[in-house]
């Protein structure tokens, strides 16, 4: 039942969104209507960085207390927490394009947003290809911890090294109301759509788990082809 209502709070603030994005909320002073992308870049951002977040957190509770529960929690806030990476490179480059001039920079914030991204890709594939052992898990929950640091650079990145990443401009900030209830809509939005999608890979992963442990205890007992 807690399910689905954050996925009817999701569906249902991700369609505000859409609509205070683009017929309430005026067009910034700057970079015109590029600028909406900011309702969608910056709650995705904030998603992700939450769920790795989680994810190094739980991993070092799997290190000190391993335990299924934690090692599945943070499976599923990685891989929901990359796909929440790749949608924030991938709309960056185009706010970058009108702030800049040009797709990249090699900004602190830009730089050190690829780095966890690849991080915790690099600990996804080390899940997925190098087997489920519990040698594994930890090396997996050691790598997942190690971008904890990196993410709190990346929030104190553009104050600490004067990165030049854009900032949004109407009459001094988002003081306009439709422009902050755009933006709270777009938080709230990514979060229960964040909580929804790792709720669903979380089964799935308890599911995986299951019938991994099915199978090791049939082929103990000579229920099942070694080769299956």
């Amino acid at each position: 039942m807690t399910y689905w209502v954050f996925f009817v709070l999701a569906l249902s603030l991700l369609l505000n969104t859409l609509v205070w994005t683009f017929w309430i909320a005026p067009v910034e002073a700057y970079m015109g209507v590029v600028q909406k992308i900011f309702y969608f870049h910056v709650p995705a951002a904030m998603a992700m960085q939450a769920l790795f977040i989680t994810c190094g957190i739980t991993s070092i509770v799997y290190l000190f207390r391993p335990g299924p529960r934690s090692d599945r929690l943070a499976v599923s806030c990685a891989e929901v927490g990359v796909l929440m990476g790749a949608f924030v490179l991938i709309t960056g480059p185009i706010w970058a394009r009108k702030a800049w001039n040009h797709w990249w920079e090699w900004e602190p914030r830009l730089v050190l947003t690829l780095v966890i991204f690849l991080l915790y890709m690099a600990y996804l594939a080390l899940r997925r290809y190098a087997g489920t052992d519990s040698l594994t898990k930890r090396i997996g929950a050691g790598l997942a911890a190690l971008g904890l640091p990196g993410i709190y650079l990346v929030r104190v990145a553009v104050e600490r090294w004067r990165g030049t990443h854009p900032q949004v401009i109407y009459k001094g900030g988002l003081e306009d109301v439709n422009m902050q209830i755009a933006f709270g809509l777009g938080v709230a939005a990514f979060a229960c759509l964040s909580v929804v999608l790792v709720w669903r890979r979380y089964a799935l992963q308890r599911s995986r788990d299951d019938v991994e442990a099915l199978t090791m205890t049939m082929m103990e007992h000579d229920l099942l082809e070694e080769e299956l």
